[in-house]
């Protein structure tokens, strides 16, 4: 029952989000760089899958602890805490255990790379914690849809590529008498932006289905997300736009010659994408239909990341 438990305490189906971008990051670095490194991939992969697990167990734990309604699917079944009646100190050691084992991985990759992820890593570690604990977590604010996106899109991506390819030097730190210098390789980097945004954008739509199929309950326990802010007739407008923006990049990355013609066929995702759109704005359902945006980002993202890998052979 704890591994059930713990499996569902971490929601090990939705680590898709945060692994997606690595894997695609890790595939457009050997792809463009022609350089791969194994010891760095595997120390990101489980640095960054340990604390995502350990921030949605933070998740689970505030809902749990901020709960005005106790009764209703969102509480009684998704909560892992109340479904396998889990103990306050198994949830609280899980967390630190997590936490402990994501850190020291991330120092080790911070040794065996450069200081700039160190830097990059702690604001992410930092912003993670803040978007599920505190006061005033970011996931109870109306910006919880582009911290995620950014973070988990770009960020990820860019931490995926970098560990690859250090020597490249797309951001370079030095101190030289006191004087902190920073050089940014910009072309190298709107290229790495371009190449996020599909998956930035798909993260950013798993919040907001989730925060759309959530907006009685959020309301009543004090949740102020986007589509409180905005309604629901806006927020299901943007979540169809952003599905559309996404394509339209892949098109120009495959226009610019920045991914390669293998990558064609995931334009034609967008007829399976387009449907499970129309189906998630008829109806909006935590259970039933909000899986479709997870569903969708997978469609697009994994697709791309596989992929390119044919072109290594031609």
């Amino acid at each position: 029952m704890e591994i059930k438990g713990f499996l569902k305490l971490v929601e090990i189906q939705t680590k898709a989000a945060s692994m997606s971008p690595l894997l695609l990051g890790s595939i457009f670095a050997f792809y463009r760089y022609r350089q791969f490194n194994w010891t760095n991939f595997l120390l990101m992969l489980f640095s960054l899958l340990c604390f995502d697990m350990a921030t949605t167990a933070i998740n689970n734990c505030m809902d749990y602890r901020k709960a005005k309604k106790t009764e209703g699917f969102g509480y009684e079944k998704h909560n892992a805490i109340v479904f396998y009646k889990l103990s306050e100190s198994f949830v609280l050691t899980t967390i630190f255990v997590l936490l402990g084992l994501a850190i020291g991985l991330g120092i080790l990759l911070y040794l065996k790379t450069s200081p700039v992820v160190l830097i990059i890593g702690i604001i992410s570690f930092t912003v993670g914690i803040l978007y599920t604990f505190g006061p005033v977590p970011i996931s109870r604010m109306p910006l919880g849809e582009i911290f995620s996106g950014f973070f988990m899109g770009f960020v990820i991506l860019f931490l995926s590529v970098h560990i690859h390819v250090v020597e490249n030097n797309f951001i370079q730190l030095s101190l030289q008498a006191s004087v902190l210098n920073l050089k940014l390789n910009l072309s190298e980097l709107l290229v790495l932006l371009l190449l996020s945004l599909p998956a930035a954008l798909g993260i950013s739509n798993i919040m907001l289905a989730n925060n759309i199929c959530d907006m009685e309950d959020d309301l009543e326990n004090q949740r102020y997300t986007l589509p409180l802010y905005i309604g629901k007739k806006k927020s299901l407008i943007l979540f169809q736009s952003l599905y559309y923006i996404a394509f339209l990049d892949i098109l120009l990355l495959l226009i610019f010659r920045i991914l390669p013609i293998t990558v064609i066929p995931v334009l034609f995702t967008c007829i399976p994408v387009r449907k499970n759109i129309s189906i998630f704005s008829k109806y909006q359902s935590k259970q039933d239909t909000f899986p479709l945006a997870i569903q969708n980002f997978l469609l697009i993202n994994v697709s791309m990341a596989l992929l390119i890998i044919p072109s290594f052979f031609l």
